[in-house]
């Protein structure tokens, strides 16, 4: 019977939440519908792909920003050190983003970089096991251990097992998630495959009364535009189409940004509604359960990136650049020792291959 039992609940494991009735439904990513696009010069503004501009590594290159060459010495393939004005523009990001969710009323917390074994398998799905994720080994297997994707995994599991009992007064909660995110790039197999990457995240995180979860969702999604509407990023905002979503969501959207040299738009954000599929895992409730009521209330729990900062630092770069150097976009000065431009110092090296994507 305990055999039975848990080939029962292995297969449950893999069916999906219940998917929200606007969601494009297709298998074919293709079909993502844009929902609205945003662009710094106004609404009739279009945006452009430019080919007599660098591509962003090519940029950081020229700016002394990172190093690929040493890191995939050190590191492997895919390896850099951000250097000089890469780090400070990737700290400044990171400064900028705390603050910009503290004044949205977001509580800061930094997670643990690993999790119990058992602790994950209620917040990932189990092919992320194999594809994604970092598995860390002690002494025993009871002590082994999984290197985080991202910030949203312990978190969603930071109330497990918990009541809140008066939801009215203790929910919503919503938590700034900051970390380094470990993930294998083994799904993305020819996608950027050179430059910089996802590597420190900034993470929406939140709990809600299951009446108000929706109106949460478009606030975190309003949230995100107006983060890079202060960058002064051109985007669009996309909704995923229901062969693409992960087990856990109901519903995701993506913002995803202009690139001017490689003329296209790439994902930098995206939110989603996991109603309830994760809290019955984790065990998360809230309300008082009446005298003879058999129904358990679960909370709502919704996550968003808001900056992965390597990202969104290609992106930034792409946009500013000019032929003398990089103008620093001008929410992030004052995190730049007030600096407003950055120079060139040095020329491509000869023979630097250019690709589009």
């Amino acid at each position: 019977v305990a055999e039975e039992e848990r080939v029962m609940r292995a297969k449950a494991s893999t069916i999906g939440n219940l998917v929200n009735k606007e969601v494009p439904i297709s298998q074919t990513e293709d079909d993502n519908k844009v929902l609205r696009t945003w662009h710094p010069d106004g609404p009739n503004a279009q945006v452009e792909k430019k080919t007599d501009i660098l591509a962003h590594h090519e940029v950081m290159i020229r700016l002394g920003a990172f190093d690929t060459e040493r890191g995939s010495k050190v590191a492997g393939h895919r390896g850099f050190f951000l250097t000089d004005d890469g780090v400070d523009l990737n700290q400044a990001l990171i400064n900028y983003g705390l603050d910009y969710l503290r004044k949205k009323g977001y509580k800061k917390i930094q997670p643990p970089f690993f999790m119990r074994k058992d602790a994950m398998a209620k917040t990932a799905q189990l092919d992320q096991f194999d594809e994604e994720l970092y598995k860390v080994t002690g002494d025993g297997e009871d002590n082994d251990k999984y290197l985080i994707a991202t910030s949203e995994q312990p978190i969603s599991a930071f109330h497990s097992e918990e009541l809140f009992d008066q939801p009215e007064k203790q929910l919503p909660l919503k938590y700034a998630g900051y970390s380094t995110c470990f993930r294998k790039e083994a799904g993305a197999a020819g996608r950027d495959t050179w430059g910089i990457f996802r590597v420190h995240q900034f993470e929406k995180f939140c709990i809600t009364q299951p009446e108000h979860s929706w109106e949460m969702f478009d606030h975190m999604v309003e949230n995100a535009e107006g983060f890079y509407q202060s960058l002064k990023i051109p985007y669009q905002v996309v909704a995923i189409v229901s062969g693409a979503l992960n087990l856990a969501a109901s519903q995701k959207y993506d913002l995803e940004a202009w690139f001017p040299f490689q003329g296209a738009y790439k994902e930098l954000v995206s939110c989603s509604n996991c109603t309830d599929y994760q809290s019955r895992r984790l065990k998360i409730q809230c309300g008082q359960k009446q005298k003879g009521d058999t129904r358990t209330n679960w909370v709502h729990m919704l996550n968003g990136t808001l900056c992965a900062t390597e990202r969104a630092l290609c992106c930034i770069v792409e946009n500013y650049q000019t032929p003398e150097g990089l103008v620093v976009p001008e929410v992030l000065r004052s995190y730049m020792q007030g600096r407003e431009f950055l120079p060139y110092i040095r020329e491509l090296p000869k023979g630097l291959q250019r690709k589009k994507a």
